[in-house]
């Protein structure tokens, strides 16, 4: 036999709810609460009907038993710089001296901010990191590079020495039936 849904003190106020919603997201929470204990249907039958998955339905009634409606703007919503190494401020001070440099026609090496930035942090950083501090302050490159990071000029050297001769296929072919015969 299965379990009755739990949330009986707060039925009223999900009918509010109810009627109340002004998004999708704050109907289908007091939906979560409601189905269930009214018309005794099960967590699945519940997520069926809303549109949601069985564990977010779970965490929708949850939620709200536990006094968080979705959208009323009580708790900070998702998202935000959770992670970071310095201030917006700190990393507008440090980056400035490089991007007037590179506005002037200078150009800027991602390797040496890479460098001066770990050195003021005192650890390593990803290189993505600094691409992405970068990019928060609207730094972009505007040429592609000239070569290969990995290649070998030397090498490149020897190859176009020591290559077959570039003549015309049609040339190659008449030498060939000329010596042939």
């Amino acid at each position: 036999m299965a379990r009755t849904a739990r949330g009986t003190a707060a039925l009223e106020h999900a009918r509010e709810l109810l009627v109340q919603a002004q998004s999708v997201e704050q109907l289908r929470q007091a939906q979560a609460v409601v189905l269930p204990l009214d018309y005794g249907l099960s967590l699945q039958q519940t997520a069926q009907i809303i549109g949601h998955s069985v564990t977010w339905t779970c965490r929708l009634r949850n939620r709200f038993l536990a006094g968080q409606v979705v959208g009323d703007s009580s708790l900070p919503s998702r998202g935000g710089r959770r992670n970071q190494h310095m201030t917006e401020q700190q990393e507008r001070e440090f980056l400035a001296p490089f991007l007037d440099r590179a506005r002037t026609g200078g150009i800027l090496v991602v390797g040496q901010v890479k460098a001066e930035l770990e050195a003021m942090l005192g650890h390593s950083i990803a290189l993505s990191t600094l691409y992405k501090l970068l990019h928060r302050h609207g730094w972009r490159k505007l040429a592609p590079d000239k070569r290969h990071p990995q290649s070998d000029q030397q090498a490149q050297e020897a190859w176009k020495k020591n290559s077959p001769n570039n003549l015309p296929r049609s040339r190659r072919i008449g030498q060939g039936k000329a010596q042939s015969s």
